[in-house]
């Protein structure tokens, strides 16, 4: 007899390794090759967690998190660098 089992991925809001590339990405691109990166990057996890088996709410639940983490990995970097020119003067 065999059950049936489930997978269960990693949340992709934890995956700090990626998180921090796209965000380090983002801060050497600008304009247009950051909107094309951004795009790429998120399509290419879309994609991924289709192929996984996530149904279209998960898979887009999962990207906004990852959107979500690379936002909020950006402002912390932009609030550290802030704070380090303040202590500069």
């Amino acid at each position: 007899m065999t059950k049936r089992s489930e997978v269960i991925a990693f949340p992709v809001k934890n995956r700090l390794r990626d998180i921090q590339r796209c965000a380090d990405m983002l801060e050497t691109l600008h304009g247009d090759q950051a909107n094309r990166f951004w795009r790429e990057e998120c399509r290419a996890l879309a994609a991924h967690l289709t192929e996984l088996g996530y149904d279209e709410t998960a898979m887009r639940e999962e990207v906004m998190e990852f959107q979500n983490a690379v936002q909020t990995t950006l402002w912390a970097q932009s609030q550290t660098e802030e704070a380090a020119r303040r202590d500069t003067y």
